[in-house]
């Protein structure tokens, strides 16, 4: 069952996004040094967990007026069993509630378990002049981070 975080359970949330980030070294592409996206949310109501305790995350947070989706990680272990396809739809109906226009993510392109499975839960790329001056300041945020090891993508989902 998708719930939102309590706050004890945000240190722990890290091992999952330190685990799901381990496995894009199967294609090639490895982090650069740093605290990890979860580290920095210090909101547990911005933070949408499955499992007791969680096997899976989303973070979200506000872009341009939409819900944007930062982060979403679940155990290895726990992988292709529905969490994600729970917690992005959780996302999803989370922005139908608050009145967002949409939810925004940025992802790797050609990752099998990336904008190809956002692809598959409707999201679809956003072409850059769609984007507001929030979405294109994280895009170049990324960047400067130096994660874009392999193409991205922005992609949208309308409720």
């Amino acid at each position: 069952m998708v719930r939102w975080a309590r706050a004890d359970e945000l240190p722990g949330l890290v091992s999952i996004e330190l685990a799901a980030d381990r496995l894009f070294e199967q294609v090639g592409i490895v982090f650069p040094p740093g605290t990890t996206m979860i580290e920095e949310a210090a909101d547990p109501g911005a933070v949408l967990v499955e499992g007791e305790p969680p096997d899976g995350f989303a973070l979200v947070g506000w872009v341009d007026g939409g819900l944007h989706l930062d982060q979403l990680a679940v155990r290895p272990e726990s992988m292709r069993q529905g969490i994600g396809g729970r917690l992005v739809t959780a996302v999803i109906d989370h922005a139908r509630a608050t009145g967002a226009p949409g939810v925004t993510l940025t992802t790797y392109r050609d990752v099998p378990w990336n904008a190809p499975w956002y692809a598959r839960h409707g999201f679809t790329p956003m072409p850059e002049a769609e984007w507001g001056p929030q979405l294109r300041a994280l895009v170049e945020h990324e960047r400067e981070l130096g994660i874009e090891i392999a193409p991205r993508v922005v992609m949208r989902r309308r409720p």
